[in-house]
């Protein structure tokens, strides 16, 4: 929910400012890209609409103040995204000493949105968008090696960071797919019951997913990459460690399911 959080306060107020700047050399209306990209309708695109559209009487200019606040909002979101890596690879936290190389993640990401962008314009829609899956997959996990290395300061190795951005990559690509047919519904169901807002409420539900199964896939391309590194070296876990292991993975697995029968037993009597 952190990453969430930081992602949506960075995102929206540096894709408007990126839209307003580039306005003025090529066509790009970040509101209808998002609408495009995952058709959304009725209520849902208008909500967007109003989030990501300046009015005619605003200006799109960027005073001293907005450049401060949006800095500051990007360099929080590198932060977390750069905690989540020193805590799963159980680095020492550098915090603000490591704020260039966030920097220079941000202008990446920018890139890689600019690219999926294109993969998804120019090649989207056909072959029911696998094709551009595909394309926007092996570009996500190319990001993510580099986001790894670039914030982690450079202290793990980007080969060990790849059986993460493999498994982020293809989970993310998963979640696209769903997201495609899910976040209309979501978007509409929001808006219709809280307006404009709704968009936001509609962004932060659908970036926690995408920030879960980046966490998710942090920790399983660690342990991945550790268990290569012993069947590398011959080193085996011993047959009554994983006999252990095991034992407690089904007794932690009962444990649950009878505490989740008891509160089903407890809230069946409750509302008999």
């Amino acid at each position: 929910m952190a990453l969430a959080s930081s992602a949506l306060t960075a995102l929206v107020p540096l894709v408007i400012l990126t839209g307003a700047v580039l306005s003025n050399f090529v066509h790009i209306d970040a509101a209808q890209r998002i609408i495009q990209r995952y058709g959304l309708t009725g209520a849902g695109a208008d909500a967007v609409d109003a989030l990501f559209s300046p009015t005619e009487s605003a200006s799109t200019g960027a005073g001293l103040f907005g450049v401060i606040f949006l800095t500051i909002s990007v360099l929080s979101f590198a932060r977390a995204s750069q905690r989540l890596f020193e805590q799963t690879w159980d680095l020492k936290p550098l915090s603000v000493r490591n704020s260039r190389n966030g920097l220079w993640w941000i202008l990446s990401l920018g890139g890689y949105a600019l690219v999926t962008g294109w993969i998804s314009t120019v090649i989207g829609g056909r072959e029911l968008g696998l094709l551009a899956a595909a394309c926007e997959a092996l570009v996500t996990a190319v990001f993510l090696v580099w986001s790894g290395w670039i914030l982690s300061a450079k202290r793990v190795p980007w080969p060990e960071l790849i059986p993460f951005g493999i498994t982020a990559a293809v989970l993310t690509c998963g979640y696209s797919l769903w997201a495609t047919f899910y976040l209309p519904r979501l978007f509409n169901a929001y808006a219709a019951r809280y307006g404009a807002v709704g968009a936001v409420f509609a962004m932060l539900s659908a970036l926690f997913a995408v920030m879960f199964l980046l966490v998710a896939s942090a920790v399983l391309g660690r342990e991945v990459r550790a268990e290569l590194d012993r069947i590398r070296e011959g080193r085996r876990p011993s047959e009554h460690e994983v006999r252990r292991e095991w034992d407690d993975l089904v007794e932690q697995t009962r444990a649950r399911w009878r505490k989740a029968r008891a509160d089903a037993a407890s809230r069946r009597k409750q509302d008999g």
